[in-house]
C-alpha cells in the first residue's frame, strides 16, 4: 500500500492494519477520506446513528496512540456534536495484563541490576494494567512500600509510526477539506504526538511529581508521592505507595474515617491553586487519581498529564468568571474574542453567545458543570475555536467538580473560585512573588551603576561637541542605547521605591 504523504515505507504496512480495523467496524470510509490511497471503499457503511460507538470501538483496538486521539477529541465539545463526545468519553486505556516474565528483562535492563538488588519484595500480580504500561507493588531494601510503573516492552515504534500516519493524514485532511482546517486536524495531531511523547518518558510525569509536590510543600494535607530517582528512568518509575480511599461516595470516606466536607473543600482549592495561582495544574482529577486519606488529606496521582497556565491566561480566567458573575456580557464578549483561535466568527454572533451565556449562568452561583455543558457546544455553533490549553483547564474544573459533588452533594466550586481569586492576589503581594523580580531589578540596576561615570563623561562631551551633520552614525546608536536604558533604569527605581514604600509604610 502507497502512503498518500511523505512518510516511511515501513508504515504502509501499518496503514493496511489500519485500514482493515476501520474496515471491519463499517468505518473503511474514513480512511478513504483522511487516507486516500488506503484502498478504502468511500461510501459510508452501518446506521449512521451508530457511527460514534463504532469509532470509539475502532479507537481501542487500534492502540495507545488512537485511543490518545479519541481522548483528546472528546475535550472537544466546542467542535464535535453531543452524541461523539459522549461516546468518546467511555475510551479506556486499560488493556489485558502482560505476564510478568514479559516484562522483567527490560526492567531489569532499566535499573542496572537484579529486582532482587533492587527490591526486598515485588509482586508479580500488577495492580493496574493500562495499553502504555502495568504497575506492580514492591518493598525497597529498607522497607518502604513502593509503586513500580513499568513501560509496555515493544511499545515505543508502533506509537511512533502511528504518530507519522495521524500527522501526515492531518496535513493532507487541512490541504483539501474546509472542515479539516477549522478544526485545526495539524495543531491536534501536534498536540497528540507532544502528549504522547511525553507519556512514554516516565521521567516527564517524575519531574511533574516533583514540581507539584514542591507547589504544596507548605500544604501538610496535600500529598505528592516521592520519586525513587536511582530507580527512575524513562521506561521505569518507581514512586512510594499511597494507600487511601478512592473519593467515589461520602459513606466510603466516613467509613475511613475521613470528612467528605472537608475534603470537597480542600479538594476545590487545591485545584483551583493549582490553576490560578501554581499556573501548574493536574490534568485529570478523577477519583481513579486521587485518594483520601486520614487527617482529611488527599494525595495526588498519576501524573502524565500536567497542564501549564500562563499568567496571561490566568487572568483571562478570572475575567471569564467575574464578567459570568457580574451579568456582564460586554465583558464576556471581549474574552470569548481573545480566546478564538479560528478568527472566523462575527461580531455579533461572539456578542449573541456572550449574552446568551450570562443570561443563561450569570449570577453569584455558578454551576461549573451545567455552564461548560452548554458553553462548549455554544462556541460550536458561533464558530468560536478555543484553546486546547483552556479547554484542558475547562476539563480538570468539570471533573473535580462532578467529583466533589458526588461526596459533598450541594457543594459549589464557584465559592471557593471567589477565595482562590482572593488567595491569587495576595500571593502577588508576598515577598516570595517580589523577590525574584527585585533580584533581577537590583542586578540591573548594579549594571547601570558601573556604567554611570563612562555614559554621564560620553553624554557631557557629546552636548559640548559642535553640531554634525545630521546623517546616520553607528556610534550615535551605540551611545542613544545606554542613555536610553539610564533613564529608564532611574524612572523605574523611583517606581520601585515608591511601591516599596507603600508596601513597607
Amino acid at each position: 500500500m502507497t502512503l498518500p504523504f511523505p512518510g516511511r515505507a515501513a508504515d504502509s504496512a501499518r496503514l493496511a492494519d489500519i485500514t482493515r480495523i476501520l474496515a471491519r467496524h463499517g468505518l473503511g470510509w474514513l480512511a478513504a477520506r483522511f487516507m486516500p490511497g488506503s484502498g478504502a471503499a468511500e461510501t459510508p457503511d452501518g446506521d449512521p446513528a451508530t457511527t460514534p460507538r463504532r469509532v470509539r470501538l475502532a479507537l481501542e483496538e487500534l492502540g495507545p496512540a488512537w485511543i490518545k486521539l479519541g481522548q483528546i477529541l472528546a475535550t472537544r465539545a466546542d467542535l464535535l456534536p453531543a452524541p461523539w463526545i459522549a461516546e468518546l468519553e467511555q475510551l479506556q486505556s486499560q488493556a489485558p495484563t502482560l505476564p510478568f516474565p514479559a516484562l522483567r528483562p527490560d526492567l531489569e535492563q532499566a535499573l542496572g541490576a537484579p529486582l532482587e538488588t533492587c527490591f526486598a519484595t515485588f509482586d508479580e500480580i500488577p495492580l493496574a494494567a493500562a495499553s502504555m504500561a502495568q504497575v506492580h507493588r514492591a518493598t525497597l531494601p529498607d522497607g518502604t512500600p513502593v509503586a513500580v510503573k513499568i513501560r509496555r516492552p515493544g511499545i515505543t515504534g508502533p506509537m511512533l509510526a502511528d504518530l507519522r500516519l495521524i500527522a501526515g493524514a492531518a496535513a493532507l485532511a487541512e490541504r483539501t477539506n474546509a472542515q479539516a482546517r477549522q478544526l485545526r486536524a495539524g495543531a491536534m495531531a501536534a498536540e497528540l504526538a507532544d502528549a504522547l511523547r511525553q507519556e512514554l518518558d516516565f521521567t516527564v510525569e517524575g519531574r511533574n511529581a516533583d514540581r507539584l509536590r514542591a507547589d504544596f510543600a507548605r500544604n501538610p494535607r496535600v500529598v505528592v508521592p516521592n520519586i525513587h530517582w536511582p530507580l527512575s528512568s524513562e521506561s521505569v518509575l518507581v514512586m512510594d505507595f499511597v494507600a487511601g480511599v478512592a473519593p467515589t461516595s461520602s459513606q466510603a470516606l466516613r467509613d475511613a474515617g475521613i470528612d467528605p466536607a472537608s475534603i470537597a473543600a480542600l479538594g476545590a482549592n487545591v485545584v483551583l491553586d493549582m490553576v490560578l495561582i501554581n499556573g501548574r495544574f493536574h490534568g485529570d482529577p478523577h477519583p481513579g487519581n486521587l485518594r483520601c486519606l486520614p487527617g482529611n488529606a488527599i494525595a495526588l496521582l498519576d501524573l502524565g498529564l500536567v497542564g501549564q497556565v500562563s499568567p496571561r491566561r490566568r487572568e483571562e480566567f478570572i475575567r471569564f468568571t467575574q464578567a459570568l458573575v457580574a451579568r456582564d456580557d460586554a465583558a464576556m464578549a471581549d474574552v470569548l474574542t481573545t480566546w478564538d483561535e479560528s478568527g472566523s466568527a462575527s461580531a455579533s454572533a461572539v456578542a449573541a453567545a456572550a449574552r446568551r451565556l450570562v443570561e443563561t449562568h450569570g449570577g453569584e452561583s455558578l454551576r461549573l458543570a451545567p455552564m461548560v455543558a452548554d458553553f462548549l457546544p455554544l462556541l460550536r455553533d458561533t464558530g468560536i475555536v478555543m484553546p486546547s490549553d483552556l479547554l484542558l483547564i475547562f476539563k480538570a474544573l468539570v471533573t473535580i467538580d462532578g467529583v466533589l459533588s458526588r461526596i459533598e452533594p450541594g457543594f459549589e466550586l464557584s465559592a471557593a473560585l471567589r477565595r482562590s481569586t482572593l488567595r491569587l492576589v495576595a500571593a502577588r503581594l508576598s515577598p516570595d512573588h517580589w523577590q525574584p523580580i527585585l533580584r533581577a531589578l537590583g542586578l540591573e540596576l548594579a549594571h547601570l551603576g558601573n556604567d554611570a561615570p563612562r555614559l554621564l563623561r560620553a553624554g557631557v562631551q557629546r552636548l559640548t561637541e559642535p553640531p554634525a551633520p545630521i546623517e546616520p552614525a553607528p556610534q550615535w546608536a551605540a551611545l542613544v542605547r545606554p542613555l536610553t536604558r539610564a533613564i529608564w533604569g532611574a524612572g523605574v527605581l523611583v517606581a520601585v521605591a515608591v511601591v516599596a514604600s507603600r508596601l513597607i509604610g
